[in-house]
């Protein structure tokens, strides 16, 4: 019997600013894209992987979300919810909220992502290494996607910089799926704002991020742009999460 893969919790929270009147009385996740909200085909494609259950971080019309995708059953899965409150807790905020509901290690994605890979070859890479609290899916880049910022060397992260002005050496980008032990947060409190760009950081100190290298490009939604592009490629016979 095939390893059972890991929760996945998916960072669906944000503001979606860039994104301007797409976004002006829905959340991103429920954008409609090729005829669908960008959500089922999100669902669609972790269960083709193998992913069974998920808990979707919710924030700004986080309720619609969850009226949308209920307990998760019509797709096949089990979906759990954890939800910002008042205040946005950034990305590594919401990941610490929603930790009781994830298992030990446990998948993050983001809510405004298609990704062609495997996800179980990464979870048998992460299990090799039993000294490593992290995993980040990095894809060679060269500032072709977007704006290069990671360094990758000898299958581990040796650099991750989102807003440093020194490039040099940033060769990958963050692909959009990690791996995590819970003990990678450790130390943060509950109810505090952080970016998962800190909890990466911490790892790369102590030399205990694997990085795992993929070859396929992925497409999001974050802009007007890259949604109209992924748009085109779901209705042209797209798929999701091809690699299984």
């Amino acid at each position: 019997m095939s390893e059972s893969l890991p929760a996945i919790a998916v960072l669906a929270g944000g503001l979606a600013r860039r994104l301007g009147e797409h976004a002006a009385s829905k959340p991103k996740a429920l954008i409609d894209v090729a005829g669908a909200p960008f959500l089922d085909h999100q669902l669609q494609g972790l269960r083709q992987q193998g992913v069974v259950d998920v808990v979707l971080c919710l924030g700004r019309f986080g309720d619609l979300i969850q009226t949308h995708v209920g307990d998760g059953s019509r797709f096949g899965m089990r979906v759990k919810y954890s939800q910002d409150g008042d205040k946005l807790l950034g990305t590594g905020g919401a990941v610490l909220k929603a930790l009781p509901s994830l298992t030990d290690p446990f998948f993050v994605t983001y809510g405004d992502t298609l990704l062609d890979m495997s996800y179980r070859n990464a979870l048998q890479a992460f299990n090799a290494e039993p000294g490593a609290l992290g995993l980040m899916t990095v894809l060679r880049n060269e500032d072709r996607w977007d704006t290069s910022n990671v360094q990758l060397a000898n299958g581990t992260i040796a650099r991750y910089e989102k807003a440093s002005s020194d490039k040099s050496g940033l060769n990958y980008i963050d692909y959009g799926l990690s791996l995590f032990k819970r003990e990678a947060f450790k130390g943060f409190a509950a109810g505090e704002v952080f970016d998962l760009s800190e909890v990466f950081q911490r790892l790369i100190a102590t030399n205990q991020l694997v990085g795992f290298e993929v070859t396929n490009r992925f497409y999001e939604i974050g802009t007007p742009g890259s949604l109209k592009e992924t748009a085109q490629f779901l209705a042209k016979g797209g798929k999701t999460c091809l690699n299984q």
